[in-house]
């Protein structure tokens, strides 16, 4: 299975029939100008529509706070507390008040959309968390949660998006696939890189972007990576702790050298998914 938006065609070809295409495919086939792409299976397919569904419910649930926060703040009411949306604000919404009659119709129907949003994304969560369990990439998706930065979600959305990670023969190949790797224009003597490509899945880099944000805090044992990484070998907490001291140290090494923070992020998590490659290595699979 080749890609069909990266078959070579000649400009101004305008003439399609299918002698003139399959004489053309042979032709790029002998030549290995054509482009392989990866089938997922069935089940790992179904697995990334139910990650991307809980995307899109968070999404739909922060929608649904920013017109309710942004009705109140219309009408001067604010809440005096943290700015959450624990059981503090919420009691605090019961309590309030709208001067007109047509006013509570909308600050109502905002306040069910966002308990909606809130119960649809809990649904989600828990049926995940209860289909991963069966998948045949589970072991890789509770390996990938030693690494800090790397919790359930983080962790099933990159194995959901990219599939097997040790289809790729080195991590280079796995961050040009997730488009971490800078562009480059080159001519001549004259050498320049560019930001990144920004190629792949948008949905495994957002997370692992996401992820990578845990480095910039000193190297420590957390409270929670400790109950992750109880039931991982011992090769994969090595990899882990030296992974989480590499990356912390190297924040820390290019935020001194006057890089922005975000550019930092993104080199953190270009090398992260090198570890990821690396933990994917020690994890045996079923077929």
């Amino acid at each position: 299975m080749v890609a069909p938006s990266l078959i070579p065609k000649k400009a101004g070809d305008r003439v399609k029939t299918d002698r003139r295409d399959a004489v053309q495919l042979a032709r790029l086939a002998r030549s290995g100008d054509l482009t392989a792409v990866y089938l997922p299976k069935l089940e790992d397919e179904a697995m990334r529509d139910l990650a991307r569904a809980r995307e899109d419910a968070i999404s739909d649930l922060q929608d649904a706070k920013f017109r309710l926060k942004a009705f109140l703040l219309r009408h001067a009411s604010r809440y005096g507390g943290r700015a959450t949306w624990g059981p503090a604000p919420l009691r605090w919404l019961s309590e309030v008040v709208c001067p007109t009659p047509a006013q509570p119709i909308v600050f109502q129907a905002y306040v069910r959309a966002v308990h909606e949003q809130t119960a649809r994304l809990q649904r989600l969560d828990q049926e995940l968390h209860e289909q991963v369990k069966a998948w045949r990439l589970h072991p890789v998706v509770e390996a990938l949660q030693a690494l800090r930065g790397v919790p359930f979600t983080v962790a099933v959305t990159m194995v959901a998006e990219i599939g097997d990670l040790t289809r790729f023969e080195n991590p280079r190949e796995l961050m040009k696939f997730l488009g971490l790797i800078p562009s480059e224009y080159t001519s001549a003597e004259r050498r320049r890189h560019g930001s990144i490509t920004n190629a792949g899945h948008t949905h495994a880099r957002r997370a692992l972007v996401e992820g990578a944000w845990a480095y910039r805090y000193p190297a420590k044992v957390s409270r929670h990576l400790p109950l992750r990484l109880e039931q991982q070998p011992k090769m994969i907490q090595a990899i882990s702790w030296k992974a989480q001291v590499r990356l912390c140290k190297r924040y820390r090494r290019l935020v001194s050298r006057g890089k922005h923070a975000n550019m930092v992020t993104v080199a953190i998590a270009r090398e992260l998914v090198g570890v990821m490659w690396a933990i994917a290595k020690q994890v045996p699979l079923t077929a």
